[in-house]
C-alpha cells in the first residue's frame, strides 16, 4: 500500500445534496482503495448521512473520514437545521443557501493550515475552493457530478449562442462544433442566460474556476463518448481525469447508497422476483424535485392506462401534498409498487425484471441506468438534464424522449409538463419488444459491459486514477522541496 510518506492525503469537499454527496463519497472510495487516506468536509446534519454510508468502509481498513464545518444557516435567514437543497422550499431559499455555502471558504482554510492535504476535490459549486487552495499551494480538482457531453455542450453554446439566432423558444437549433448533429431549443436552456441573478453569477464562476484549478473529475468512462472526452480535453484545452462509473465500485453494497430507503430490500426483491424479465419500469425523478399535483396524476393515469408494471419513487413534503389519485394505489395493486421518498436505486435498476427506467436524467440516475445496461424514458427538469437527454437520445440512443422541453427549476401544482396519452405512448413504446426497442436494450447492455471493464485492473477509468495519483505524489514532493 506504500509508506505514509507516499500516502496522498485528500480533501473532498461535496455541495450538500444527495446527488452531489453520493458520486464523491465514491470518489473518497476509489482513493482511499490506492493506499491514500481520504477526508470528507461537510456540514453537522450531513455528516450523519455520510458517516452512515462509510461506517462499512473503515471497518475493512480503509482510511476514509468526516471533517465537520458549522453550516450559517441561521446567519443568512435559513431555518435552523437547513443543511440541505432538500429543505428548500423557494427559489429565495435557494439564494440565501448558497450564500451560506460562500461562508464555509474561512473555517475551510483554517482546515488546510491545519491539515495541509495534498489535493483537494471541490463540488463545481464551492468555486471558492480554488482560491483557498491556491492560497497553500494545494491542487484543487474540480467535480461537476456530469459527463464530458454538457460540458462540452454548456462550452459551445456559451461560445457561440447559437439560441439567440432564433425567433422562438420552440425553435430547434444545432449545437455547433461537436461531434455530432446535437438538436436543441430555447426552451431547454435555464432562464438565468436572459435574466441575470446570482445563480448567473455562480455558473460564470463555475466555468472560470474549471479553467483555473488544477483539472477535472469526470464521471464518465472513454469508451462511452470518446469523441466527447477528446473534444474536451483538446477541443476545448481541459485538464481532465475519466474515473468512472464511480458507483460501480461499491456495487458491493448496492442498497446502502444516500439516505436510508424506506423500502425492505428483501421485501422490494421478492417482488421484482415475482416479475418476468424486462417487465418491469422503474420511475424516480431525483432527490430534489417534487413533481405537482396535477402532474402526478398524469403520469399515475398514464402508468395505469399503460398496463406495464411498475416501481414508482414518490417524493413529497407531507401526506397532503402531491398526493397520488384517489384508489390509483388499490386498482394497481400487485402490477404496481410505490415507494415514498427514498428507495434503493441500484439495486433495484441491476434487477433482471426491470426493463426501462423514466428518469428525470440527473447524472447520477442516467449513469446508473447506463451502467445496468437498461434502456431508458428521458423526462429532463432542469440544471444539465436536458444535455444529459440529448446523449441519452441522440448520441448513445438508448433512450426514448418523454417530450417535456420546458426548463423550470419549479413546478407549479397545476402544471402538466407531459399529458397521461404522451405518458402511455412512450411506456407501451420502451417496455415493448420492437425492433427499435431492441436495439436500444442491446445497446444499453453493450455499454454496461463497457463501464465494468473501464474499471478493472488496466481499463481506461483504472489507468486515469493512476495517473492522477502519480501526478499528485510527484507534485507532492515537489512541494516538500
Amino acid at each position: 500500500m506504500g509508506s505514509d510518506a507516499e500516502k496522498l492525503h485528500i480533501f473532498l469537499f461535496p455541495f450538500m445534496a444527495s446527488g452531489h454527496m453520493i458520486p464523491m463519497i465514491d470518489i473518497a472510495r476509489l482513493f482511499a482503495a490506492r493506499g491514500n487516506k481520504s477526508t470528507i468536509i461537510t456540514t453537522p446534519l450531513n455528516a450523519l448521512l455520510i458517516q452512515e454510508s462509510i461506517n462499512g468502509d473503515q471497518k475493512s481498513g480503509l482510511d476514509i473520514g468526516v471533517q465537520i464545518i458549522p453550516f450559517p444557516s441561521v446567519e443568512v435567514g435559513l431555518p435552523e437545521g437547513c443543511e440541505n437543497p432538500n429543505t428548500i422550499t423557494s427559489p429565495e431559499m435557494t439564494v440565501k443557501f448558497f450564500e451560506a455555502c460562500d461562508m464555509l471558504q474561512q473555517p475551510f482554510e483554517k482546515l488546510l493550515e491545519e491539515q495541509k492535504p495534498d489535493c483537494v476535490v471541490g463540488d463545481m459549486f464551492l468555486t471558492w475552493t480554488t482560491d483557498a487552495a491556491k492560497k497553500y499551494g494545494i491542487p484543487r480538482l474540480v467535480f461537476h457530478g456530469k459527463c464530458y457531453f454538457p460540458l462540452c455542450v454548456v462550452e459551445n453554446i456559451t461560445r457561440f449562442a447559437p439560441h439567440e439566432k432564433v425567433e422562438s423558444d420552440s425553435d430547434i437549433f444545432i449545437v455547433p462544433g461537436l461531434p455530432d448533429r446535437i438538436e436543441m431549443t430555447k426552451s431547454q436552456l435555464p432562464p438565468t442566460r436572459e435574466n441575470k441573478n446570482k445563480m448567473t453569477d455562480i455558473q460564470a464562476k463555475v466555468l472560470e474556476t474549471e479553467v483555473t484549478s488544477y483539472g477535472v473529475l469526470v464521471n464518465s468512462f472513454y469508451e462511452m463518448e470518446p469523441a466527447y472526452a477528446d473534444y474536451y480535453k483538446k477541443g476545448m484545452g481541459r485538464r481532465a481525469w475519466n474515473i468512472g462509473p464511480v458507483s460501480l465500485y461499491n456495487r458491493d453494497s448496492k442498497a446502502q447508497r444516500g439516505q436510508k430507503a424506506t423500502i425492505d430490500d428483501n421485501y422490494c426483491i421478492s417482488w421484482l422476483n415475482s416479475k418476468e424479465t424486462n417487465s418491469v419500469l422503474y420511475v424516480s425523478f431525483g432527490s430534489l424535485y417534487r413533481i405537482g399535483t396535477i402532474q402526478m396524476h398524469e403520469i399515475a393515469m398514464g402508468l395505469e392506462a399503460s398496463g406495464v408494471p411498475f416501481i414508482w419513487v414518490v417524493r413529497t413534503k407531507n401526506d397532503s401534498e402531491h398526493a397520488l389519485p384517489e384508489g390509483f394505489e388499490d386498482r394497481t395493486q400487485g402490477k404496481g409498487l410505490i415507494i415514498r421518498e427514498w428507495a434503493p436505486q441500484v439495486l433495484i435498476l441491476d434487477h433482471p425484471a426491470v426493463g426501462g427506467f423514466m428518469t428525470h436524467c440527473g447524472w447520477n440516475s442516467t449513469f446508473e441506468g447506463i451502467t445496468a445496461g437498461v434502456p431508458l424514458i428521458t423526462w429532463p427538469l432542469f440544471a444539465e438534464q436536458f444535455h444529459n437527454e440529448k446523449l441519452v437520445t441522440q448520441v448513445l440512443k438508448i433512450g426514448i424522449e418523454s417530450g417535456n422541453k420546458l426548463w423550470k427549476s419549479w413546478m407549479e401544482p397545476d402544471s402538466v409538463l407531459v399529458t397521461k396519452e404522451r405518458i402511455q405512448e412512450v411506456v407501451t413504446q420502451l417496455m415493448s419488444n420492437g425492433i427499435e426497442t431492441e436495439d436500444m436494450r442491446r445497446r444499453a447492455k453493450e455499454l454496461r459491459e463497457m463501464a465494468k471493464r473501464a474499471i478493472e485492473k488496466g481499463g481506461s477509468s483504472y489507468n486515469e486514477l493512476t495517473a492522477l495519483i502519480e501526478e499528485l505524489k510527484v507534485n507532492k514532493q515537489k512541494f516538500k522541496q
